[in-house]
């Protein structure tokens, strides 16, 4: 059994300015987003279709006002919709915490909707140049979940060896679920969906393999993630997060279908015969 090493969630003092490690892992995802992007450029269609670097750049300034408008609207509304409702004001209250992977996942989808109508780009194009450069960016998430102690897992056996004592949630050992997310939807997914994204896919099929794959691996690692207390488990003994991650299954599923009947088109798919 081991103890939570108790981190300090600031990494650096300033005089008054304070930097979390947290904020940290932010500003390191959204770095490997880029130095990933230039390299997805190498993959197709991008390669022969006129993608720039500065594409990259202009995705990554979109997505971060949709993971950060999403995160925290989705929060609001899928977790205490009934708490902000009687105190609106706390909405903008972002140093209280408080953030949604599938809110941010929902402002992602709607900014980069935007940037691909201003481009004249193909939406579905532009999500699957994206998927493959998340997860890295959702692992380093995971690990700051993990410096700040906190989202800890259920309670595990004492005789599981990595089993932890997270001193904020008591005395009792419980599974590290932040490193369990770090593995499967960081580690796991990102080798997955960037190994089938080297490929040429039909257009649609690498944001359905996304969709898929995170929903499938968050479902499960729910299993050993301790529900919010405020809500616990709901209808059939399953928590919010997996209730959520039940439509991405299910969407991904259903366009990965349609992806895989669609002709494919030189143009459009680069799908080699």
């Amino acid at each position: 059994m081991l103890m939570h090493p108790q981190f300090d969630p600031v990494a650096l003092r300033i005089g008054p300015l304070a930097v979390h490690w947290y904020g940290l892992m932010y500003l390191a995802g959204f770095a490997m987003f880029v130095w990933l992007g230039r390299r997805r450029l190498r993959h197709e269609p991008y390669r022969t279709m006129g993608w720039q670097p500065r594409d990259v750049e202009d995705m990554l300034f979109w997505g971060v006002l949709g993971v950060i408008l999403g995160g925290r609207l989705g929060y609001v509304l899928f977790y205490k919709p009934l708490e902000y409702l009687a105190e609106p004001w706390r909405v903008f209250a972002v140093w209280e915490g408080g953030m949604s992977f599938h809110g941010g996942l929902l402002g992602v989808l709607l900014a980069m909707a935007w940037w691909a109508r201003r481009q004249r780009r193909p939406w579905l194009q532009v999500m699957d140049f994206v998927a493959p450069c998340v997860p890295v960016g959702l692992a380093l998430g995971r690990v700051g979940n993990f410096i700040n102690g906190e989202l800890w897992g259920r309670p595990a056996p004492p005789e599981l060896p990595w089993a932890m004592v997270f001193p904020q949630a008591g005395p009792l050992p419980r599974h590290p679920s932040q490193l369990y997310q770090f593995a499967l939807e960081g580690v796991l997914l990102f080798v997955l969906l960037w190994l089938y994204a080297r490929r040429p896919r039909r257009t649609g099929q690498v944001s359905a393999a996304f969709l898929l794959g995170y929903g499938t691996v968050r479902f499960v690692a729910e299993y050993f993630r301790e529900p919010d207390a405020h809500l616990g488990l709901l209808s059939l003994g399953l928590s919010m997060g997996q209730w959520l991650s039940l439509p991405m299954v299910l969407a991904g599923l259903a366009l990965g279908w349609w992806a895989g009947r669609r002709p494919a088109t030189q143009e459009t798919d680069h799908v080699r015969s």
